[in-house]
């Protein structure tokens, strides 16, 4: 099972392609669960990264975990979650 993820170019914010657009929210995601909606993922992020709306598009891995999507890759949790610490200047979401 795979979701696309990008930043968006007007902010940097980590956002997943979800099915009412880019997301900020990754509960919100589309799962691709067969090569053919991975592929008509790649599609979506191929094009709105050509429409500068987002940079460095990925497939990543996801797997469910209680039936929300839960990122393989600690760096994508992290993305996804917010900062390990708390940090002063960005607000949580």
């Amino acid at each position: 099972m795979k979701v696309l993820t990008a930043n968006r170019l007007t902010d940097g914010e980590a956002v997943w392609y979800s099915p009412d657009g880019w997301s900020r929210l990754f509960d919100d995601v589309e799962i691709a669960r067969d090569d053919a909606a991975e592929s008509r993922l790649a599609s979506i992020g191929a094009l709105a990264y050509a429409n500068n709306e987002v940079v460095d598009v990925n497939l990543i891995d996801v797997t469910e975990v209680h039936g929300k999507p839960q990122a393989t890759r600690l760096r994508e949790r992290i993305r996804a979650d917010g900062p390990t610490i708390d940090y002063v200047g960005k607000p949580t979401i």
